[in-house]
């Protein structure tokens, strides 16, 4: 089985379970963004049948329906201590109304957040805690990782890291002391290659957010299927390029038919070749693809078995995406 190196030399597979499907709903005003409604059960079944499976990450955040991703998680990982359970902080929900509220990365505000990210995961410390704001001012992050370094060293949380897609913010943080982590957005039709050069030259984990670029490569969306209303994938937002108003975006349906057939090379479905993909790119890369079924933890777990997608296979993506390879 494939695994990875952690901070404190504990040894995982290299798969992880993402965490804000099963949130739930939350909103910024009449915009959604969570992934529709959820079944409690369903999910902590899901987060069993992870742990059968190998799964030892689980990443979640406070905001993930104002802190209801972790309280599933809590209730299912109670008790375990052979799981490493990351969160992050920054952008703020209110637990009651679901609403969205202004981001905070206040030093006051981040202790507290600590606390009841702790209370929500039943646990004692974070292992990894991560600044969810991707895009505040490396000027402005300086006081947010002195306040994360004095909380580690309180033994309130193991590690830190961010959740940005800017490589110069993570370099700018990439030797300090308990800084072990990025978290971004990385895919086989989104390679962050600048943002991979950073992390492996920093000797940091890629935790990998859209390794399945939320759900497109997984292939079960048609050009003419319209997700529900209270799914973020609904929603007009920016930053949302996969899906456009509730339906797959054409010119990314059409990369994926361009490689459909490498990534499902040796019998691999095309989320596990996607993850494959991943783990050819760099011995950096912890996919986290996000699991809210059974059924998502076992096709995902899967992967395991088929390792990385062969070095020939790599070149004719690159070839057929008109990419220039690099080398992992």
């Amino acid at each position: 089985m494939l695994m990875r190196s952690l901070w404190d030399g504990l040894e995982i597979p290299a798969l992880g379970f993402g965490g804000w499907a099963i949130g739930g709903p939350f909103f910024a005003g009449d915009v959604p963004l969570g992934w529709g409604n959820v079944d409690d059960d369903e999910s902590i079944a899901a987060i069993h049948r992870a742990l059968d499976l190998g799964i030892r990450f689980f990443d979640t955040a406070s905001n993930y329906g104002g802190g209801h991703s972790e309280r599933v998680l809590g209730r299912a990982l109670e008790g375990r201590k052979d799981v490493v359970i990351a969160t992050k902080f920054g952008h703020v929900v209110d637990p009651e109304t679901k609403q969205a509220l202004a981001d905070n990365v206040a030093p006051d505000f981040i202790t507290r957040i600590v606390e009841t990210s702790l209370r929500n995961l039943r646990r004692e410390q974070i292992d990894l805690l991560q600044l969810h704001v991707g895009y505040l001012p490396v000027a402005e992050a300086e006081a947010v990782f002195d306040h994360l370094g004095r909380l580690r060293a309180s033994g309130k949380i193991a590690a830190f890291g961010w959740s940005t897609d800017t490589p110069e913010s993570a370099a700018a943080f990439a030797g300090r002391e308990g800084f072990v982590a990025i978290q971004h957005n990385m895919n086989v039709l989104d390679p962050a290659d600048a943002m991979i050069a950073v992390i492996e030259k920093a000797g940091l984990i890629s935790i990998d957010r859209g390794p399945l670029a939320m759900g497109l490569l997984s292939g079960k969306f048609t050009p003419s299927m319209q997700l529900a209303a209270n799914d973020v994938r609904s929603a007009s937002l920016e930053w949302l390029t996969y899906f456009k108003d509730g339906r797959v975006s054409p010119e990314f349906a059409a990369r994926l038919d361009a490689i459909r057939e490498c990534l499902t090379t040796g019998g691999r479905t095309l989320s596990q070749g996607a993850i494959g993909w991943l783990w050819a790119r760099s011995p950096a890369t912890l996919p986290i693809p996000g699991i809210r079924t059974v059924r998502q933890a076992e096709e995902n777990a899967g992967a395991l078995a088929f390792g990385p997608l062969p070095a020939d296979v790599m070149d004719e993506i690159e070839r057929l995406l008109g990419r220039a390879r690099v080398a992992a």
